[in-house]
């Protein structure tokens, strides 16, 4: 069965494994959850992630997730904000700051996946695709 928004299944499945500590997670690849999930890396939310047959139909990616030293979450919360059937468009000045700077919000713009930190510096607004903290 097609998922309607891979997205939100995407990032479902790291809640989901985050919940239940597990190492990693795998799911379907595609350019856009790439680049989210280098962002995740980059902002420190996850430790690794690698893809395989990207390109082909068979496309997969497993993110390689990051806990504490005692074995604490360090992903306490992934939400989608914008979805197929209400798309969430914001100015680069008024994208969404989550828990005052302490997570990230996820904009997708015009040039490619951005934190709301990186837009506001770069003075470009886009959809807000998702938050993290």
């Amino acid at each position: 069965m097609p998922v309607i928004d891979p997205i939100a299944d995407m990032f479902t499945r790291i809640r989901n494994a985050v919940r239940v500590q597990a190492p990693v997670v795998e799911m379907p690849a595609s350019k856009q959850k790439v680049a989210i999930a280098k962002l995740l890396r980059d902002e420190g939310f996850i430790s690794s992630f690698e893809t395989k047959d990207l390109g082909t139909p068979v496309q997969k990616m497993r993110i390689v997730l990051k806990y504490g030293p005692k074995g604490e979450q360090v992903i306490q919360g992934i939400k989608r904000v914008s979805r197929p059937g209400l798309r969430i468009y914001r100015a680069s000045q008024k994208a969404p700051r989550v828990y005052g700077g302490l997570g990230i919000s996820i904009l997708s713009t015009s040039r490619g996946v951005m934190t709301d930190r990186q837009a506001r510096k770069s003075n470009i607004g886009g959809e807000v695709v998702g938050q993290v903290w």
